[in-house]
């Protein structure tokens, strides 16, 4: 039973003063003391305030005592300040800065391992290295594989280029068909998985190299591709290739302008086009061309782990990842939407 003696000295706030901070209070500690003493300044026992709020008589007359000391102020719980950051936050735009600019440090590149030894060694900043870790995910930092990024392009060029395209985009008498190679593998693509600690993830490789090339094209307005298969491409591929595309493919506009990269075979003079006007992309800029994104999508749902024994199955794989891409004509529109 309880039989703490002191009572809570009514004088130190108002019934008003009492509820505003019950209501106002964050932390469930806190509005189960500022009720604690509510119930004893209402003329509840003492012994029955300790059955209803599950204390101990010590606890109870710990309260009262901050109470009469200190008013209402001594039972809300104050923000406990946590361990300061081993990265200052006026440190943090200068480190993400020399993140993306590694040179600043006489260094190609950063990896995880490199950064935390900078920061130790040359910053003399104390941290651990899961520390950093984190604070990098805190700024928005990912690992990513590099794209592979040509730095001959002619940005004059490339701007001409965009400002034909957005003429022939709003032009309701054209459809822009994109067109490229794609080159599929035999041997398997590995993706990162998980995997235990300890454990090895590995996939099947046994040094034979298959290969076959795609030939396609796309139209970002309607989602329709036209895939074919090859062993190569050259002149004679890219005849068979476009005579197969005009025999096949029903126009839906009066002109049908094929934009390509600048491959010797695409330039060819004795080419028989058909219906399909040329129109080449400025160098260096595969980036224009939205069937590289359909291209990556095949490789990644089709080909991740995947190995083929001999050419026939790499072909009948390359069948059916080839069938599901013409058929998926909403999604295409999305994967190649031209912004």
């Amino acid at each position: 039973m309880c039989r703490a003696a002191l009572q809570p000295n009514a004088e130190n706030c108002s019934q008003d003063d009492l509820n505003a901070a019950i209501k106002a209070a964050v932390s469930k500690r806190s509005i189960q003391r500022l009720q604690a003493i509510k119930a004893l300044l209402m003329g509840i026992a003492n012994a029955m305030v300790c059955e209803l709020f599950q204390v101990t008589q010590q606890t109870l007359l710990i309260w009262v005592k901050a109470f009469n000391m200190q008013g209402i102020d001594a039972l809300i719980d104050k923000p406990i300040p946590g361990r300061p950051h081993a990265i200052a936050p006026e440190q943090t735009e200068q480190l993400c800065d020399l993140l993306l600019n590694p040179s600043k440090a006489d260094l190609e590149h950063w990896t995880a391992k490199k950064f935390h030894g900078y920061l130790s060694e040359t910053l003399q900043i104390e941290v651990g290295y899961r520390t950093v870790v984190r604070w990098l995910h805190e700024q928005d930092f990912r690992l990513k594989v590099p794209q592979p990024w040509p730095d001959r392009q002619d940005e004059t060029l490339r701007q001409n280029w965009l400002e034909q395209l957005h003429g022939l985009l709003a032009d309701a008498d054209v459809d822009l068909w994109y067109m490229d190679e794609m080159g599929v593998n035999g041997d398997p693509r590995p993706r990162r998985r998980w995997a235990r600690v300890g454990q090895k993830a590995r996939v099947t490789h046994n040094g034979e190299h298959i290969r076959m090339n795609v030939s396609g094209m796309i139209c970002p307005r309607t989602g329709e591709a036209f895939l074919l298969e090859f062993t190569h491409s050259d002149r004679e591929v890219f005849q068979i290739f476009l005579d197969e595309a005009n025999r096949t493919l029903e126009p839906q506009r009066k002109r049908q302008i094929l934009i390509c990269d600048n491959a010797s075979w695409h330039k060819c003079k004795s080419l028989d086009w058909g219906r399909f006007e040329p129109l080449y992309l400025p160098p260096y800029s595969p980036d224009f061309n939205p069937i590289e994104r359909l291209w990556l999508l095949i490789k990644a749902e089709w080909f991740t782990d995947f190995a083929a024994k001999d050419r026939d199955a790499l072909v009948a794989r390359l069948d059916l990842a080839l069938r599901w891409a013409m058929e998926r004509k909403n999604g295409n529109q999305r994967t190649c939407a031209i912004h």
